[in-house]
Order: structure tokens, then sequence, then C-alpha cells
């Protein structure tokens, strides 16, 4: 999940520990969550929103999927018809 975490702590000019007094939570769980190694529980992401005084929406956002893309080609002994890969 991608955040906008240091850009709103550096607009506020806080560092890591003072979000994390803010949040009560460690200044290790802030780091891991700003740098995406770990996605916050639901009612922690609302208090980031509660702090922040902006939407939760506005904060986090999913990282687009990797789709697979299926090829095809047409082969030219079975009369044209398209063949998967």
């Amino acid at each position: 999940m991608k955040n906008r975490l240091r850009i709103l702590r550096a607009e506020r000019e806080w560092s890591q520990q003072d979000l994390a007094d803010r949040l009560e939570v460690s200044r290790q769980t802030v780091n891991s969550i700003e740098k995406g190694r770990y996605d916050p529980s639901l009612p922690l992401a609302f208090k980031f929103g509660r702090i922040f005084e902006v939407p939760i929406e506005s904060i986090f956002s999913e990282e687009p999927e990797v789709r697979q893309t299926v090829l095809y080609r047409p082969r030219r002994d079975n009369g044209g018809l398209p063949e998967f890969d």
C-alpha cells in the first residue's frame, strides 16, 4: 500500500517519533508503515486521518495490480484460429 505519511509529516515538521507519540505507537511502527513494509490496521488508519485532519483515502492508496496479459497469435496450420500462450 502506498502512503503519503512522509510528506504529511514533513509539511508539519514532525519527526517519526512526534507522529508515533500522537498515535500512541512506537517509532518503529511509524517507520514500517511509512516505508510500506506493513499496512496499518483500520483503526490505526483512521487515527492517521484524524491526526492529519484528512480522509484516509488521501493518505493511503492501493498499489496498482499487476495484471497478467494473455497473448495470442494466429496459427497457420489450424485455419487461422487463435492460439493462446
